[in-house]
């Protein structure tokens, strides 16, 4: 079923004006919402590496939105590198980032330029965004 906002109305038209009225409003018009909503699990994933998985969220075009899991004891399979910089919330699980240990709730910026390869003992499910590096960008 789709959510459908409604826009009430308190006033009414009488005799080709407007007055106001003091009864229960009326739906003047029904409006589609300007978002969307996916569920994060409904959404095929990626498979990145072993124990890896990537979720691709929309988003716009220049953003790029993601939900990662990762199994216990997995680790990224390559060192990660951010032209454009990364943001990343630690939704559940801990990660791993050299040798911090990061739970949930936790809030990770990787600036331009910078590198990483995370690894959770126990699981980890993180939620990121990070803009799209234009063509010419390197």
């Amino acid at each position: 079923m789709e959510w459908v906002p409604l826009t009430w109305v308190s006033q009414r038209q009488e005799h080709g004006r407007m007055t106001r009225s003091d009864s229960f409003p009326r739906i003047q018009s029904l409006a589609v919402p300007p978002w969307s909503s996916v569920r994060i699990d409904d959404i095929e994933p990626v498979v990145v590496g072993p124990g890896c998985l990537r979720r691709d969220l929309p988003g716009p075009r220049d953003v790029r939105v993601w939900v990662v899991d990762m199994a216990p004891g997995s680790q990224w399979p390559w060192v990660d590198v951010h032209d454009t910089g990364e943001e990343v919330l630690v939704v559940s699980g801990e990660l791993i980032e050299g040798e911090q240990r990061l739970g949930p709730g936790s809030y990770l910026f990787f600036p331009p330029a910078s590198r990483h390869q995370p690894r959770p003992e126990t699981g980890v499910r993180l939620f990121g965004i990070n803009l799209v590096a234009s063509p010419g960008a390197r």
